[in-house]
């Protein structure tokens, strides 16, 4: 086919790559444009770009789409069979939608219509879920509302973070997107109506969902840890101050004590959650300083047991 494909984060990179190789022709690829990151502020280029360079491919970066006439024409010019989309970061705005015969074709990080929204892997994980996976589907209007194509279930590992399933999902996903395409192409894939009565949503992270929760159970402050990994991560306050939380592991014996109050050992920091559990902070980080393991932590600071985190 020929295709357009909209795509930003490393994400959508083996989808890219996956199709290229499968024989479609990407007449261009759209990516979110450069971005001032990091200490430096230096400008950062898209990972989908990267690669699309890489394979001399057009690149286009508009700020804007929905009412961007001359990147309309560029597109319409090319008159791609289907848009594909993966993790691009815009709505796609209804010119498009009409625009290719087989429609524009996203790859979404979940099982739909579980986790419809920006950030559904990382959901998935911080609820608690035991398997995931990747739906490809034509977009519409709506929130990830569109009707399913193909869908492949990935399991989750116990102690798997958001970013071990996020590459696992995109290897996944680049193949599922060129079984869609050759489905579409033979006419032996159809679309199916979501049923939206078990829809969840997924929304965008913010920096807020990393604060712990210690009236939680253990297991639900480390499957959100697990899931808001590499941001925005896990912290809480001890003596008014912020403490990130790096790493963390449930704990075999239950402390006692109200929730976010600190039991002290040697080298041990274990707070009392919820119905009774405990979770062991491993690896922390007091504000301003370096993160280091839990033992190094507490020759520094003169914690003791019976303080209370998070308050």
């Amino acid at each position: 086919m020929k295709l357009v494909f909209c795509g930003t984060p490393q994400f959508a990179v083996p989808t890219l790559e996956a199709v290229i190789a499968a024989g479609h022709e990407v007449a261009l690829v759209v990516t979110q444009p450069d971005r001032a990151a990091g200490r430096g502020m230096e400008m950062q280029v898209p990972p989908v770009k990267r690669i699309a360079l890489e394979h001399g491919i057009p690149v286009a970066q508009p700020e804007k789409i929905k009412n961007n006439s001359e990147f309309r024409a560029q597109i319409e010019e090319i008159r791609p069979e289907a848009i594909l989309v993966v993790a691009y970061g815009r709505i796609i705005p209804q010119w498009m939608l009409d625009l290719p015969p087989f429609g524009c074709i996203n790859l979404h990080g979940s099982l739909l219509p579980k986790y419809r929204g920006a950030a559904p892997i990382q959901w998935a994980i911080a609820s608690g879920e035991n398997i995931t996976g990747v739906t490809t589907m034509r977009l519409d209007a709506g929130l990830d509302t569109g009707d399913l194509l193909l869908a492949k279930v990935v399991p989750i590992g116990q102690e798997e973070t958001a970013v071990d399933v996020y590459e696992g999902l995109a290897a996944v996903g680049a193949e599922l997107m060129v079984e869609t395409l050759c489905g579409l192409a033979d006419k032996s894939l159809f679309c199916q109506p979501q049923d939206h009565s078990l829809a969840t949503l997924a929304p965008i992270l913010t920096r807020d969902a990393g604060r712990i929760d210690f009236t939680q159970t253990a297991q639900n402050v480390y499957d959100r840890w697990r899931g808001f990994q590499p941001w925005p991560g896990a912290h809480t306050t001890l003596r008014g101050r912020k403490l990130i939380v790096h790493r963390m592991q449930i704990a075999a014996d239950a402390i006692g004590g109200d929730a976010g109050t600190l039991a002290v050992g040697a080298d041990t920091m274990t707070v009392a959650c919820g119905d009774g559990t405990s979770i062991a902070l491993t690896e922390v980080q007091a504000e301003g300083k370096r993160r280091m393991s839990a033992a190094e932590f507490l020759h520094g600071h003169q914690v003791k047991s019976g303080e209370r985190l998070g308050i």
